[in-house]
């Protein structure tokens, strides 16, 4: 492999006409998914996956998700991966790939566009379950909020310790993704000294935007 290359994480989202997603599950999934990945045996050490891990986490940790339904979904499974589930979401993670060779059946999946709903306000989050908290200022499609929520769980991930890593993971990764209150709580979470995600601005917000910070216990204490 050419370790100068860029590499992205791929993630497919199902989408059927008929029944899509909401919003807030598919962001939740998708930090689930992101998670599941980095703990899957294939990632470690001398696992098959582990060396484009690494390629991938040594030049940046770019997630790219694009969506599918139907045959499409049914091929998009077919290719080695992992599909985790939310209440109303499925989201297929894979090992990551050049970005400029992604498997045909990814390939050929579109990545714009994707506009999802919640049909009503999520509740707060469950009490001690990590949350992701969303900028309240800055509007993202679906896609990208999936992917920025994989960052956010990814960095809360990198900082904790092996044994906090190993009860979220028996805890099935369970978080809560969620758009912060206002002005006033967004600051403080920003210098709060949590992981904070500043975006390299590849797509829809200016580079160095803040855009989660990972509020994981673990990280408080």
């Amino acid at each position: 492999m050419n370790d100068a290359q860029e590499y992205a994480l791929p993630l497919v989202v199902r989408v059927e006409r008929a029944a899509p997603p909401e919003r807030t599950d598919a962001m939740e999934t998708a930090a689930r998914a992101v998670l599941t990945l980095l703990s899957d045996e294939r990632s470690a050490k001398d696992g098959e996956w582990a060396e484009r891990v690494r390629l991938w986490e040594d030049s940046a940790i770019r997630k790219v998700v694009r969506r599918a339904r139907g045959a499409e979904w049914r091929r998009a499974e077919a290719l080695p991966g992992v599909t985790v589930t939310g209440r109303t979401a499925a989201v297929r993670v894979y090992p990551p790939v050049p970005v400029d060779d992604w498997p045909g059946e990814l390939a050929r999946l579109q990545v714009s566009g994707t506009e999802l709903t919640d049909p009503e306000p999520p509740p707060a989050p469950p009490h001690g379950v990590p949350v992701l908290w969303l900028a309240p200022d800055l509007e993202m499609s679906a896609g990208k909020a999936m992917a920025q929520a994989g960052h956010s769980a990814q960095l809360a991930w990198w900082q904790l310790s092996g044994v906090a890593r190993e009860e979220w993971r028996e805890a099935d990764f369970a978080l809560a993704v969620r758009t912060a209150g206002g002005p006033g709580q967004w600051a403080g979470l920003v210098r709060s000294g949590l992981p904070v995600v500043r975006d390299a601005g590849f797509t829809e917000v200016a580079p160095g935007s803040v855009t989660v910070v990972a509020d994981h216990p673990a990280l408080r204490t």
